[in-house]
């Protein structure tokens, strides 16, 4: 486990480190991170990972006695800013609203308007994106709760619009913004004061690699940022196997005492 105390976020990763189902992988977890991440997925008239009441209630309890939170990632299939996945959307809130998320990271799917979209047609797509998080928001407890994904492959200011609309918080995916080049540090500058959860992974040909994979310097570059400004929110190692989440952990680690280090 990395020892936090003394740093204001809370570290995290998501419920799919071990082969197993989110109980297995909240029940390995706990005491090795301060949040986990429930990766859901609700496939129409197919299988889904939804916790039933009982696990629920397990996920509770485990909470309870390790002072762990969750945030919950709804499914990457919804479509709000096209009308679609409304209910899909509330029946994961609906599911796991017991466990009071820390917040619902959500994809706002822009892709029919990023690239060469008329005037027209992207004040259509705000409207409506603007709509769907206000009733999704109304299902979660407050707007707030949902916090709007920054996307690989989009501009830096595609969601502005959105924002500037409706008070929706933000997670900032700084494994995304790596992987386009960007500038993640000027990024997060901006955005820290609407941020609620933030995504860190590697690039390895591909994203949500281990942080093995990221120079020392860059991740200690965020790791101070967030120490100086003391974001109080989730920092989520953002991978899927057990590897890449011991390995990550034990970079963070290293990183971490070269920001004391300095300080």
């Amino acid at each position: 486990m990395i020892e936090m105390n003394g740093f204001p976020f809370r570290l995290g990763t998501t419920s799919y480190i071990i082969p197993a189902d989110i109980l297995s992988n909240v029940r390995y977890l706990a005491g090795k991170v301060r949040d986990v991440e429930l990766v859901l997925f609700d496939v129409d008239d197919g299988m889904n990972n939804l916790p039933s009441p009982d696990e629920i209630e397990q996920l509770l309890m485990i909470a309870s006695q390790t002072d762990l939170t969750y945030t919950v990632h709804l499914p990457l299939d919804l479509r709000l800013a096209e009308g679609d996945s409304i209910d899909k959307a509330r029946r994961v809130i609906d599911c796991t609203r017991r466990l009071d998320p820390w917040a619902y990271v959500l994809h706002l799917d822009g892709k029919s308007v990023r690239h060469g979209a008329s005037s027209g047609e992207l004040r259509h797509w705000l409207e409506q994106a603007v709509r769907s998080l206000k009733i999704v928001g109304e299902y979660a407890g407050g707007v707030e709760k949902l916090a709007v994904e920054n996307l690989e492959g989009y501009p830096l200011d595609f969601y502005e619009p959105v924002l500037k609309q409706i008070a929706v918080s933000r997670t900032v995916d700084v494994g995304h913004l790596w992987l386009d080049g960007y500038d993640a540090i000027g990024y997060l500058n901006d955005a820290l004061p609407r941020t609620r959860v933030i995504h860190i992974h590697g690039i390895d040909g591909r994203d949500h690699r281990s942080l093995t994979n990221v120079p020392r310097e860059k991740l200690q570059a965020v790791l101070s940022q967030l120490i100086r400004t003391g974001h109080r929110g989730v920092l989520t190692i953002e991978v899927f196997s057990e590897e890449d989440f011991l390995t990550s952990s034990a970079a963070i680690q290293e990183a971490l005492k070269g920001v004391q280090h300095d300080s």
